[in-house]
């Protein structure tokens, strides 16, 4: 018998319906997964009861004939995601205990076509990271090994890594992400799974933790293209209590998937060509555009000036929204407080924010409130919004030549933990790729397309213009089809 744990959602989703096994089996196989994979720290909160649930609600509603989009299928979320009833920290100490009375939309969306969860994912605290090294409940550790023989623990990628571990063990078939930088593509990367950033507003904001605003942007991490479509469907749509939702219909991004790009130009922008890429993401990227060819694509060389601009331009705005969007985790209204013997209030605050933020949270806090300062504003936050502009610009002047971009994802394998930990500097460098489509809101996509000398997984990145997840999702499904990765993390947890 198959084993269920090695089931995409489209073979879980279909086998369900098809009768080969039941709803419950299927919960039961993950829970057992997740109690079996502790030692990754990929969950911070395990939820058997509602996959159970879920489960049994799946297997009444077939017995009458009634069937939801992802009825049996149980998925991991992301701790950024508010859920009801169930602690959400966003990986932080100030929101220890924090249990939601109400649930986000894009969780709500997905228990409403059938969806279980299997619990709360670990992350980069409050998604600052790439390397889900700055959890307060420890780091995810990467299910991959390099060959040399060597423990070192890698990351996972960050700050879904709690997801991309997830679904790379085979503890969940899918899981909810969020991508403020590349949050969903790095860890893609990095663990050889699919994870696409839809279009800024594809899918709503709302009870989801915020980090930067006018960037995050919630999607899905799974094992390929159409598991990723599948649940993208689900988790999209207009929500009125989100200003920033696209009031606009959810295409059937999984029926029109198709790996022909006959047709099609795909872009080769030349500034992603950086000073010191390693040769194997230079050949990567080689093998990538050869793919993309075979598929039918007419391969075209594009220019995106601004993109130098555009990591420096992110490590402002993204701060300086961080320190807006977290000046509300005082100790008064819920969460961590933590109250010195005769404190008066402005003391509280100060030991309560002091106690509950990790170290990356407080450096990008200090660094946006400094962006943010009457002094500087003009200098710093004004000035990077229209490198913004010049950014998103660079993308619509391409789109006269191309339908899509072909870039890495990232500009390595998985490093191990620790190994760039001292050096922030070297850390932000991991988002050189992701940050300018995020900068610019298109939907971007993440597809393994190999593995380094050391067998760790390699992506290869598709760009996309707004609100063509479908072109994005087609020419990633030409490259998954023309790669063939079938590796996977061989198990030692």
């Amino acid at each position: 018998m198959t084993v269920l744990t090695d089931l995409t959602i489209a073979a879980i989703r279909d086998g369900f319906l098809a009768g080969d096994f039941s709803a419950r089996e299927v919960a039961d196989a993950f829970n057992g997964a997740v109690a079996a994979g502790k030692s990754l720290n990929a969950f911070l909160v395990e939820t058997p009861d509602h996959a159970i649930a879920a489960a049994e609600n799946a297997d009444r509603a077939r017995a009458s004939g009634d069937f939801l989009p992802l009825a049996g299928v149980p998925l991991g979320i992301k701790d950024l995601f508010c859920t009801a009833g169930v602690q959400t920290t966003a990986a932080s100490h100030i929101l220890e205990g924090f249990t939601p009375t109400y649930e986000s939309t894009v969780t709500a969306k997905l228990f409403a076509a059938g969806a279980g969860m299997l619990g709360k994912l670990n992350m980069d605290q409050f998604a600052m990271g790439s390397s889900n090294e700055t959890s307060a409940f420890g780091n995810v550790i990467s299910p991959w090994k390099r060959k040399d023989g060597g423990n070192a623990a890698l990351s996972p990628g960050g700050s879904s890594g709690g997801s991309s571990a997830a679904v790379a063990a085979r503890l969940v078939p899918g899981a909810t992400g969020t991508d403020t930088g590349g949050s969903i593509r790095q860890p893609a990367a990095f663990t050889g799974i699919s994870g696409i950033k839809p279009t800024y507003g594809r899918c709503s904001r709302w009870g989801v933790v915020a980090f930067a605003s006018s960037l995050d942007q919630a999607g899905p991490m799974a094992r390929d293209v159409r598991d990723c479509a599948i649940m993208l469907e689900a988790m999209s749509g207009f929500d009125p209590k989100d200003a920033t939702s696209l009031d606009m219909a959810v295409p059937n991004w999984e029926a029109a998937l198709s790996g022909d790009l006959t047709g099609k130009r795909v872009g080769i922008p030349k500034e992603y060509r950086v000073d010191g890429m390693p040769p194997e993401i230079e050949a990567l990227w080689q093998r990538g555009i050869e793919m993309v060819k075979d598929a039918g694509a007419e391969v075209v060389d594009v220019s995106l000036p601004h993109t130098k601009y555009a990591l420096p331009t992110y490590y402002i705005i993204a701060p300086a929204e961080a320190s807006s969007n977290l000046a509300r985790y005082d100790g008064v209204r819920y969460g961590q407080r933590a109250l010195p013997d005769g404190a008066n209030l402005q003391e509280m605050y100060a030991a309560t924010r002091a106690a509950g933020f990790g170290a990356e949270v407080k450096r990008r806090i200090m660094i946006g409130t400094y962006v943010l300062s009457a002094g500087f504003y003009d200098a710093y936050y004004t000035k990077a919004q229209k490198v913004r502009a010049l950014i998103a610009r660079d993308f619509e002047l391409a789109w006269d030549k191309c339908d899509v971009l072909l870039t890495p994802t990232a500009p390595s394998a998985a490093f191990a933990l620790g190994e760039k930990s001292a050096d922030p500097i070297a850390m932000y460098l991991n988002d050189v790729f992701t940050v300018p489509s995020s900068l610019a809101g298109l939907p971007a996509m993440s597809v393994p397309g190999g593995l380094d000398k050391q067998g760790l997984p390699l992506g290869l990145q598709v760009i996309g213009k707004p609100f063509d997840e479908q072109g994005v999702l087609n020419a990633s499904l030409a490259v998954e089809e023309r790669a063939g990765f079938t590796a996977r993390a061989e198990r030692w947890w």
